[in-house]
Protein backbone atom coordinates (compact mmCIF):
# COMPACT_ATOMS: atom_id res chain seq x y z
CA UNK A 1 0.00 0.00 0.00
CA UNK A 2 1.14 3.22 -0.89
CA UNK A 3 1.73 5.97 2.09
CA UNK A 4 -0.94 8.25 2.68
CA UNK A 5 -0.91 12.10 3.76
CA UNK A 6 -1.50 11.99 7.51
CA UNK A 7 -5.40 12.11 8.45
CA UNK A 8 -6.98 14.89 6.80
CA UNK A 9 -3.68 17.10 6.29
CA UNK A 10 -4.38 17.27 2.25
CA UNK A 11 -7.72 17.61 2.30
CA UNK A 12 -7.88 22.07 1.88
CA UNK A 13 -10.25 22.50 -1.03
CA UNK A 14 -13.48 24.91 -0.08
CA UNK A 15 -16.82 22.85 -0.05
CA UNK A 16 -20.17 24.46 -0.96
CA UNK A 17 -22.54 24.74 2.19
CA UNK A 18 -26.23 24.47 1.37
CA UNK A 19 -28.78 25.28 3.82
CA UNK A 20 -32.15 24.04 3.16
CA UNK A 21 -35.74 23.11 4.90
CA UNK A 22 -35.98 19.52 5.72
CA UNK A 23 -39.05 19.50 7.44
CA UNK A 24 -41.84 22.59 8.85
CA UNK A 25 -39.40 23.24 11.54
CA UNK A 26 -35.82 21.85 11.29
CA UNK A 27 -33.44 22.96 8.87
CA UNK A 28 -29.88 21.41 7.55
CA UNK A 29 -26.79 23.10 7.35
CA UNK A 30 -24.36 20.49 4.99
CA UNK A 31 -21.41 21.14 3.06
CA UNK A 32 -20.03 18.36 0.81
CA UNK A 33 -19.29 15.46 3.79
CA UNK A 34 -17.88 18.18 6.28
CA UNK A 35 -19.74 18.14 9.64
CA UNK A 36 -23.47 19.39 9.39
CA UNK A 37 -25.37 21.55 11.92
CA UNK A 38 -29.01 20.94 12.50
CA UNK A 39 -31.37 23.72 13.15
CA UNK A 40 -35.30 23.58 14.57
CA UNK A 41 -36.54 26.41 14.57
CA UNK A 42 -40.11 26.84 17.22
CA UNK A 43 -42.79 28.83 17.75
CA UNK A 44 -40.45 31.00 20.03
CA UNK A 45 -36.51 30.30 19.69
CA UNK A 46 -33.92 27.97 18.07
CA UNK A 47 -32.40 24.93 18.82
CA UNK A 48 -28.95 24.31 17.28
CA UNK A 49 -27.54 20.40 17.27
CA UNK A 50 -24.01 20.27 16.60
CA UNK A 51 -22.23 23.79 16.08
CA UNK A 52 -19.14 23.44 13.89
CA UNK A 53 -15.63 23.08 14.94
CA UNK A 54 -14.97 26.65 15.29
CA UNK A 55 -16.87 30.13 16.34
CA UNK A 56 -15.60 31.51 12.78
CA UNK A 57 -17.69 28.43 11.39
CA UNK A 58 -20.31 28.57 13.32
CA UNK A 59 -20.87 32.47 11.89
CA UNK A 60 -21.90 31.01 8.85
CA UNK A 61 -24.64 29.10 10.49
CA UNK A 62 -25.82 32.06 12.17
CA UNK A 63 -25.94 34.35 9.05
CA UNK A 64 -28.12 31.59 7.26
CA UNK A 65 -30.14 31.16 10.47
CA UNK A 66 -30.74 35.39 10.77
CA UNK A 67 -31.53 35.16 6.70
CA UNK A 68 -35.12 33.20 7.66
CA UNK A 69 -35.72 34.18 11.59
CA UNK A 70 -35.12 36.90 14.00
CA UNK A 71 -35.90 34.59 16.89
CA UNK A 72 -33.53 33.62 19.52
CA UNK A 73 -31.10 31.42 19.47
CA UNK A 74 -31.85 29.50 22.98
CA UNK A 75 -30.56 26.55 22.90
CA UNK A 76 -27.60 24.05 21.58
CA UNK A 77 -27.46 20.02 21.43
CA UNK A 78 -24.40 18.32 21.49
CA UNK A 79 -24.83 15.40 20.00
CA UNK A 80 -21.65 13.80 21.06
CA UNK A 81 -18.22 15.34 22.40
CA UNK A 82 -16.38 15.36 19.39
CA UNK A 83 -13.96 18.71 18.90
CA UNK A 84 -15.32 19.41 15.61
CA UNK A 85 -19.02 19.06 17.02
CA UNK A 86 -18.72 21.33 19.65
CA UNK A 87 -16.05 24.12 19.94
CA UNK A 88 -17.88 26.14 17.51
CA UNK A 89 -20.48 26.35 20.83
CA UNK A 90 -19.08 29.75 22.15
CA UNK A 91 -20.60 32.16 18.85
CA UNK A 92 -24.11 30.55 19.88
CA UNK A 93 -23.54 31.40 23.37
CA UNK A 94 -23.05 35.02 22.68
CA UNK A 95 -26.18 35.12 20.44
CA UNK A 96 -28.03 34.91 23.98
CA UNK A 97 -27.67 31.00 23.96
CA UNK A 98 -29.03 29.95 27.60
CA UNK A 99 -28.35 25.86 27.53
CA UNK A 100 -25.92 23.67 26.01
CA UNK A 101 -27.55 20.52 26.27
CA UNK A 102 -25.55 16.80 25.90
CA UNK A 103 -26.04 13.30 27.55
CA UNK A 104 -24.49 12.60 30.98
CA UNK A 105 -22.12 10.09 28.93
CA UNK A 106 -20.99 12.83 26.52
CA UNK A 107 -20.50 15.25 29.69
CA UNK A 108 -18.62 12.51 31.00
CA UNK A 109 -16.01 11.53 27.97
CA UNK A 110 -15.56 15.16 28.01
CA UNK A 111 -14.22 15.23 31.50
CA UNK A 112 -12.27 12.15 30.49
CA UNK A 113 -10.60 12.94 27.25
CA UNK A 114 -12.07 16.52 26.24
CA UNK A 115 -8.71 18.24 26.28
CA UNK A 116 -6.82 15.13 24.54
CA UNK A 117 -9.79 14.45 21.96
CA UNK A 118 -9.43 18.75 20.76
CA UNK A 119 -5.26 18.91 20.31
CA UNK A 120 -6.02 15.44 18.48
CA UNK A 121 -8.83 16.95 16.16
CA UNK A 122 -7.19 20.24 15.56
CA UNK A 123 -4.11 18.18 14.37
CA UNK A 124 -6.24 15.50 11.62
CA UNK A 125 -8.61 18.62 10.48
CA UNK A 126 -6.17 21.37 9.41
CA UNK A 127 -9.29 23.32 6.98
CA UNK A 128 -11.67 22.30 9.50
CA UNK A 129 -9.93 24.42 12.57
CA UNK A 130 -8.15 27.19 10.17
CA UNK A 131 -9.81 29.42 12.42
CA UNK A 132 -8.81 27.70 15.61
CA UNK A 133 -7.55 31.18 17.27
CA UNK A 134 -11.34 31.80 17.24
CA UNK A 135 -11.77 28.95 20.10
CA UNK A 136 -12.26 30.19 23.32
CA UNK A 137 -9.73 28.70 25.94
CA UNK A 138 -10.93 25.79 27.65
CA UNK A 139 -13.22 22.97 27.00
CA UNK A 140 -17.05 23.81 25.35
CA UNK A 141 -19.24 22.48 28.80
CA UNK A 142 -23.03 21.51 28.44
CA UNK A 143 -24.62 23.73 31.25
CA UNK A 144 -27.58 20.79 30.84
CA UNK A 145 -27.34 17.11 30.80
CA UNK A 146 -29.92 13.66 30.93
CA UNK A 147 -30.14 10.18 30.38
CA UNK A 148 -32.50 8.35 28.26
CA UNK A 149 -34.11 11.45 27.26
CA UNK A 150 -34.80 14.66 27.56
CA UNK A 151 -37.90 16.66 26.21
CA UNK A 152 -38.38 19.87 25.04
CA UNK A 153 -40.95 22.52 23.97
CA UNK A 154 -40.32 25.24 22.20
CA UNK A 155 -43.98 26.37 22.62
CA UNK A 156 -46.49 23.68 20.58
CA UNK A 157 -43.27 22.25 18.77
CA UNK A 158 -41.87 18.72 20.65
CA UNK A 159 -38.65 18.40 20.58
CA UNK A 160 -37.03 15.01 21.80
CA UNK A 161 -33.20 14.40 22.53
CA UNK A 162 -32.59 10.39 22.66
CA UNK A 163 -30.02 8.22 23.80
CA UNK A 164 -31.02 5.28 21.56
CA UNK A 165 -27.65 2.90 22.44
CA UNK A 166 -24.19 3.19 21.84
CA UNK A 167 -22.48 3.62 18.17
CA UNK A 168 -20.07 6.12 17.22
CA UNK A 169 -19.35 7.11 21.00
CA UNK A 170 -21.39 6.28 24.60
CA UNK A 171 -22.79 9.44 24.55
CA UNK A 172 -24.36 9.34 21.20
CA UNK A 173 -27.82 11.61 21.53
CA UNK A 174 -30.17 12.25 18.68
CA UNK A 175 -32.98 14.66 18.30
CA UNK A 176 -36.61 14.05 17.13
CA UNK A 177 -39.38 15.64 16.38
CA UNK A 178 -42.06 13.52 16.87
CA UNK A 179 -44.93 15.71 15.32
CA UNK A 180 -42.79 15.64 11.79
CA UNK A 181 -40.76 12.45 11.67
CA UNK A 182 -37.95 14.01 11.34
CA UNK A 183 -34.36 12.93 13.18
CA UNK A 184 -30.89 14.33 13.73
CA UNK A 185 -28.87 11.59 13.56
CA UNK A 186 -25.62 13.32 14.42
CA UNK A 187 -22.60 11.02 13.68
CA UNK A 188 -24.82 7.46 14.29
CA UNK A 189 -25.45 8.19 10.75
CA UNK A 190 -23.54 8.91 7.33
CA UNK A 191 -24.11 9.28 4.05
CA UNK A 192 -21.88 8.92 1.30
CA UNK A 193 -19.56 9.65 4.37
CA UNK A 194 -17.34 7.08 5.82
CA UNK A 195 -18.17 6.58 9.39
CA UNK A 196 -15.34 7.50 12.18
CA UNK A 197 -15.71 4.68 14.59
CA UNK A 198 -12.29 5.45 16.70
CA UNK A 199 -14.13 6.05 19.98
CA UNK A 200 -17.14 3.40 18.92
CA UNK A 201 -18.64 0.39 20.19
CA UNK A 202 -18.61 -1.80 17.07
CA UNK A 203 -20.58 -4.69 18.60
CA UNK A 204 -23.42 -2.01 19.90
CA UNK A 205 -23.40 -0.29 16.88
CA UNK A 206 -26.27 -1.87 14.29
CA UNK A 207 -28.43 -2.36 17.19
CA UNK A 208 -28.52 1.17 17.79
CA UNK A 209 -29.18 1.82 14.13
CA UNK A 210 -32.09 -0.97 14.36
CA UNK A 211 -33.98 1.90 17.39
CA UNK A 212 -33.19 4.48 14.82
CA UNK A 213 -35.07 2.89 12.27
CA UNK A 214 -37.83 1.98 14.53
CA UNK A 215 -38.82 5.71 14.73
CA UNK A 216 -39.32 5.35 11.28
CA UNK A 217 -38.40 8.51 10.14
CA UNK A 218 -39.20 10.78 7.28
CA UNK A 219 -36.86 12.77 7.06
CA UNK A 220 -32.74 12.60 8.26
CA UNK A 221 -29.87 14.54 8.74
CA UNK A 222 -27.01 12.57 9.18
CA UNK A 223 -23.83 13.74 10.76
CA UNK A 224 -22.03 13.84 7.04
CA UNK A 225 -23.83 14.24 3.82
CA UNK A 226 -27.09 15.60 2.62
CA UNK A 227 -29.81 15.62 3.95
CA UNK A 228 -32.38 11.98 3.42
CA UNK A 229 -36.29 12.93 2.63
CA UNK A 230 -38.62 9.80 2.31
CA UNK A 231 -38.90 7.13 4.26
CA UNK A 232 -36.90 5.20 1.41
CA UNK A 233 -33.74 7.61 1.64
CA UNK A 234 -33.99 7.75 5.33
CA UNK A 235 -33.57 3.61 5.04
CA UNK A 236 -30.31 4.12 2.59
CA UNK A 237 -28.62 5.99 4.71
CA UNK A 238 -29.51 3.88 8.00
CA UNK A 239 -28.30 0.60 6.24
CA UNK A 240 -25.53 1.95 4.21
CA UNK A 241 -23.90 2.60 7.93
CA UNK A 242 -24.78 -0.22 9.43
CA UNK A 243 -23.64 -2.30 6.41
CA UNK A 244 -20.04 -0.25 6.76
CA UNK A 245 -19.79 -0.99 10.52
CA UNK A 246 -20.43 -4.52 10.27
CA UNK A 247 -18.50 -5.52 7.16
CA UNK A 248 -15.57 -3.75 8.86
CA UNK A 249 -16.32 -5.57 12.51
CA UNK A 250 -16.61 -9.16 10.99
CA UNK A 251 -13.24 -8.49 8.90
CA UNK A 252 -11.15 -7.54 11.77
CA UNK A 253 -12.63 -10.31 13.68
CA UNK A 254 -11.72 -13.06 11.73
CA UNK A 255 -8.24 -11.45 11.17
CA UNK A 256 -7.94 -11.57 15.07
CA UNK A 257 -9.86 -15.06 15.22
CA UNK A 258 -6.57 -16.06 12.70
CA UNK A 259 -3.79 -14.86 15.04
CA UNK A 260 -3.07 -11.63 12.44
CA UNK A 261 -1.10 -8.34 13.81
CA UNK A 262 -2.89 -5.07 13.41
CA UNK A 263 -1.15 -4.17 10.31
CA UNK A 264 -2.14 -7.29 8.60
CA UNK A 265 -5.56 -7.02 9.41
CA UNK A 266 -5.96 -3.38 8.25
CA UNK A 267 -4.58 -3.88 4.84
CA UNK A 268 -6.64 -6.98 4.77
CA UNK A 269 -9.89 -4.75 5.47
CA UNK A 270 -8.67 -2.22 3.91
CA UNK A 271 -8.78 -4.22 0.36
CA UNK A 272 -12.25 -5.68 1.72
CA UNK A 273 -14.04 -2.38 2.17
CA UNK A 274 -12.44 -0.16 -0.82
CA UNK A 275 -14.25 -1.13 -3.91
CA UNK A 276 -17.50 -0.56 -1.99
CA UNK A 277 -17.04 2.37 0.26
CA UNK A 278 -13.61 3.86 -1.15
CA UNK A 279 -15.21 6.68 -2.88
CA UNK A 280 -16.69 7.45 0.34
CA UNK A 281 -15.65 10.65 1.94
CA UNK A 282 -12.56 10.32 4.47
CA UNK A 283 -12.51 6.56 3.92
CA UNK A 284 -8.58 7.28 3.31
CA UNK A 285 -8.54 9.61 6.57
CA UNK A 286 -10.94 7.26 8.82
CA UNK A 287 -10.23 3.48 8.26
CA UNK A 288 -6.55 3.37 10.23
CA UNK A 289 -8.68 4.69 13.53
CA UNK A 290 -11.56 2.19 12.72
CA UNK A 291 -10.13 -0.37 12.22
CA UNK A 292 -7.41 -0.20 15.39
CA UNK A 293 -10.65 0.36 17.53
CA UNK A 294 -12.56 -2.34 16.15
CA UNK A 295 -9.15 -4.36 16.88
CA UNK A 296 -9.04 -3.09 20.27
CA UNK A 297 -12.50 -3.69 20.61
CA UNK A 298 -11.74 -7.54 19.60
CA UNK A 299 -8.78 -7.85 21.68
CA UNK A 300 -8.28 -6.26 25.16
CA UNK A 301 -10.24 -2.97 25.05
CA UNK A 302 -14.24 -2.96 25.60
CA UNK A 303 -14.06 0.81 26.05
CA UNK A 304 -11.89 2.93 23.25
CA UNK A 305 -9.12 4.19 24.68
CA UNK A 306 -8.26 7.46 24.42
CA UNK A 307 -7.02 9.10 21.10
CA UNK A 308 -4.19 11.66 21.52
CA UNK A 309 -1.93 13.60 19.16
CA UNK A 310 0.52 11.22 19.81
CA UNK A 311 -1.45 8.27 19.51
CA UNK A 312 -2.64 9.71 16.11
CA UNK A 313 0.95 10.30 14.86
CA UNK A 314 2.11 6.35 15.75
CA UNK A 315 -0.97 4.74 14.52
CA UNK A 316 -0.10 6.42 11.14
CA UNK A 317 2.94 5.44 11.30
CA UNK A 318 2.26 1.66 12.14
CA UNK A 319 -0.50 0.97 9.42
CA UNK A 320 0.35 3.71 6.73
CA UNK A 321 4.50 4.01 7.11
Amino acid sequence: MSQKTFASAADLEEKKVTFERLSEHAWAYTAEGDPNTGVVIGDDAVLVADTQATPAMAADVIRRIREITDKPIKYVLLTHYHAVRVLGASAFMAEGGQQIIASQDTRDLIVERGEQDKASEIGRFPRLFRDVESVPPGLTWPTLTFTGQLTLWLGRLEVQMLQLGRGHTKGDTVLWLPQERTLLSGDLVEFDATPYAGDAYFQDWPQTLERVAALQPLALLPGRGPALRGAQQVQQGIEGTRAFVSELWDSVRAGVAAGRELRAVYEETFARLQPKYGHWVIFNHCLPFDVTRAYDEATQHPNPRIWTAERDRQMWLALEG
